[in-house]
């Protein structure tokens, strides 16, 4: 798999280690020690994925993502040595698409990022396609999301969320159905969909408390509104 990757991570150990198994799996990889360096490296280079350590110097993690997300859904997944609820809530509230805590296995790691980076290249090789729901256009092929006019920054997993729901409108998923498609693991927390689908709310709909586009259908989860999809 052809692909790169941009690792910001202050110990060098840790970077390096992460970057010899992204080899190994036949993924480039490019390693800055601090958040502003890494905004630097990416107004001039383009990378498919960041791996992002929490605690960086000057800018920490947290800023940098609210930074980078204002322009860009490329896939973030943080790896951080703070594993409270708090810290993980946090990441995913400000972008990030995974959170993964130190210590951790470089092997899991690269495994997360070829997943990732497999469901990137997959809607790269869609043929165009494009919803209108209200104000908005969800672009496939583009992998974006505009209002009129305006990109509105979307995480990698907000969009793949949002197109589920939207290519699939009317038609109500559980949190479980949500989390397998997205998440594509065995194990895992599915109220993480929760957290997410309230992040798209809060940037769609006009009222995210009584919301118009995505429904919650209790007893069942999350329903896009048919009749509002062109």
């Amino acid at each position: 798999m052809r692909a790169n990757v941009l690792i910001i991570e202050d110990e060098i150990e840790i970077a390096e280690l992460v970057q010899l198994y992204l080899k190994k799996e036949g993924i480039d990889s490019f390693l800055v020690n601090s958040a502003e360096k890494g905004l630097i490296f990416l107004e001039e280079n383009a990378v498919d994925l960041i791996i992002l350590d929490i605690n960086l110097p000057g800018k920490d993690g947290f800023e940098f993502l609210q930074q980078f997300r204002k322009g860009s859904t490329i896939p973030v997944v943080v790896v951080s040595a703070r594993e409270s609820d708090e810290d993980v809530i946090m990441a995913l509230g400000v972008g990030a698409d995974d959170f993964v805590t130190k210590p951790f296995s470089p092997k899991v790691l690269s495994a997360k990022v070829r997943a990732f980076l497999r469901r990137s290249m997959v809607f790269s090789e869609d043929e165009r396609k494009m919803y209108r729901f209200g104000p908005f256009s969800l672009d496939y092929h583009g992998y974006n999301l505009k209002k009129g006019e305006d990109l509105i920054p979307l995480s990698a997993r907000e969009f793949e969320i949002l197109r589920l729901l939207v290519e699939h409108n009317g038609v109500a998923f559980s949190l479980k159905e949500i989390y397998d498609q997205i998440w594509d693991q065995e194990f895992g927390d599915t109220t993480a969909v929760s957290v997410y689908v309230q992040r798209i709310r809060k940037k769609i709909e006009n009222d995210f408390k009584n919301p118009r586009y995505i429904k919650t259908i209790h007893g069942k989860g999350y329903l896009f509104s048919r009749e509002l999809v062109q």
